[in-house]
């Protein structure tokens, strides 16, 4: 497993990340599918000359490459199974075998480094099977070095085989990819890191308590590399016990506990108590920012125990973590849960602004435990009807208002929305095929289709229906419309529908504008929705309350056209 029988050498103290680094396939833990796809490549002799890993950091890429390398040359091989070390295997390993060449694309980039490639390529190799090539961070290469290699790439000679490594695969160009076997290394859980981490303490002869591990595991985010360097920082700080406590305090961490205690304050609604224990918390060495970050983790824990119990078998959480958490997933409704997560992102971008964080905090944990006392929206509507008055912590209560018609209306409280325009009513979506137009509507759609957004807004707020038959639309336009724009119609679309359109002007008559037209319907509709009983009831309840936009909310969202009309009309 290791490689070295201790951690001290000749050359002085080695880090565990690269003393446990794996020296087979076996010891590569995390990455199944990568492990059994080779091992049936090798197999079957359907072996590839080029294999791009992809991943992020940590989790194995150049090891990976490596150990492809020394299965590609083993001896009798190749074969995934390399029970004996080799001289051949020990020099891959170590990156000093004369036909595996390792080389970093971060710092030679140039078409000039790709050439030496392609000018070694030609030659044998003089020890091994094959002459392996293997690029780190490979998406740094420039354009020009991705196009002198790709040639070589596709047809290298049978005894070349290149391995590239990158954590940003989206930057590798497809004319690359496609000349490359893809594996996507994956994260690893937080479990398998525990056992990593907990195999290595017990070869270390340290004893380490299970809270430490998984707290040394969350911290990694799913990288082996990074959770060995901080339980080596951990072991010597530490010494020969590791416990959870002081990985706590060297990560910057609070207790769990006391993260759990901060939500309760909160959720109950109990201002006080939430900022004399974030102070006890700060006073202890705890950063406002980390703590306002755990708070936020346990809110998402508890709301994915609401939606998925099976999580509670998460073994990165401790038992506290499990068995509270599920007690506040049944007591605490979704709707508090998630607005409690939303104003914690707000309050975590708050603090990052602002010079004194934990007043920024202690602000964000004070509106965290006001809006607790708040209902939803679904109970305030049901209060209204029923005539339940209204909680004194609502009061007074914010103004009743949407978001601009651009999206589904966003979860928060506080907030009402009336629906009443029938989704039947909105503007269809319409194919981009030549169709008969049978309105003006018909035609200012066909438009906008075609992304002529100036002209759509046009037709609709300077032209007014009359007629429209087939080649033939009758108009009257308004007096600020420009010169030249019934031609301009015309002309394209002759050019759209490949038909002959003729453009006639009256010089009166005709409907209102259609942009008009929608504005005077959405007057009627929230001239309706404020005489609504329900919404008479909620903004009686609630002086000071209006309403500034009405939406269905059936409808789907606004379509782009839409919004760049009403913006271009704004700005006109």
């Amino acid at each position: 497993m290791t490689e070295e029988a201790s951690g001290a050498s000749a050359h002085g103290y080695r880090v565990l990340a690269r003393k446990y680094r794996p020296r087979t396939f076996a010891d590569l833990i995390g990455q199944e599918a990568v492990v059994r796809t080779l091992s049936n490549a090798f197999a079957t002799g359907r072996i590839a000359q080029a294999y791009m890993l992809t991943g992020v950091r940590g989790v194995g890429k150049t090891t990976t490459a490596r150990l492809i390398a020394r299965a590609l040359n083993y001896p009798g091989g190749p074969s995934i199974d390399m029970p004996e070390v080799t001289p051949d295997c020990e020099a891959i390993l170590e990156s000093r075998h004369i036909d595996v060449i390792e080389m970093d694309a971060a710092s030679n980039t140039g078409v000039d480094d790709v050439r030496e490639i392609i000018e070694g390529v030609r030659y044998a190799p003089i020890q091994a099977r094959y002459k392996v090539y293997i690029i780190d961070e490979v998406h740094m290469l420039s354009k020009n070095a991705f196009n002198a290699l790709l040639k070589t790439l596709e047809e290298p000679p049978p005894h070349v085989k290149f391995i590239f490594a990158t954590t940003e695969i989206r930057k590798v160009p497809v004319t690359i990819l496609s000349r490359c076997q893809r594996f996507d290394l994956r994260r690893m859980d937080a479990e398998v890191l525990m056992q990593l981490f907990a195999k290595v303490a017990k070869a270390e002869s340290v004893a380490i308590e299970d809270d430490a591990l998984r707290m040394i595991a969350r911290a990694a985010e799913g990288s082996a590399r990074d959770g060995l360097s901080l339980l080596d920082q951990a072991i010597a700080y530490g010494s020969e016990t590791v416990k959870a406590t002081e990985v706590g305090a060297m990560l910057g961490l609070i207790d769990r506990t006391r993260v759990i205690e901060l939500f309760e304050a909160v959720m109950a609604g109990d201002a006080a108590a939430a900022i004399k224990e974030i102070e006890t918390q700060h006073e202890a060495g705890g950063d406002p920012h980390t703590i306002l970050s755990d708070l936020a983790d346990y809110v998402h824990w508890v709301t994915r125990l609401k939606v998925a119990p099976k999580a509670s078998g998460d073994a990165s959480r401790s038992e506290t973590e499990r068995q509270r958490g599920q007690e506040h997933a049944a007591k605490i409704s979704m709707p508090h849960l998630t607005r409690a997560w939303q104003m914690l992102l707000k309050g975590l971008k708050e603090i990052e602004l602002h010079s004194d964080q934990l007043m920024a905090a202690e602000m964000v944990l004070i509106r965290l435990a006001y809006a607790a006392g708040l209902p939803s929206g679904d109970d305030l509507v049901r209060m209204v009807r029923e005539g339940v008055p209204a909680p004194r912590e609502a009061r007074p209560a914010p103004r009743v208002e949407r978001e601009p018609d651009n999206g589904p209306p966003p979860v928060d409280y506080g907030q009402l929305a009336v629906a009443s325009e029938p989704a039947s009513e909105r503007p269809q979506e319409r194919s981009t095929e030549t169709r008969p137009f049978a309105h003006l509507s018909d035609v200012a759609a066909y438009v906008g289709e075609k992304r002529d957004i100036r002209l759509k807004n046009q037709i609709e707020n300077l032209m007014r229906h009359i007629r429209v038959s087939p080649g033939q639309i009758e108009v009257a336009l308004e007096a600020s419309a420009p010169p030249g724009l019934v031609n301009e119609l015309g002309r394209k679309l002759n050019e759209w529908t490949g038909q002959r359109w003729m453009v006639l002007v009256s010089r009166d008559g005709g409907e209102k504008p259609l942009a008009q037209q929608r504005q005077d319907k959405k007057d009627t509709i929230y001239r309706e929705t404020r005489e609504h009983p329900d919404v008479q009831a909620i903004l009686k309840r609630f002086p000071g309350a209006e309403i500034v936009d009405v939406r269905d909310f059936e409808s789907a969202v606004t379509p782009v056209d839409d919004m760049q009309i009403e913006k271009d009309t704004d700005e006109r």
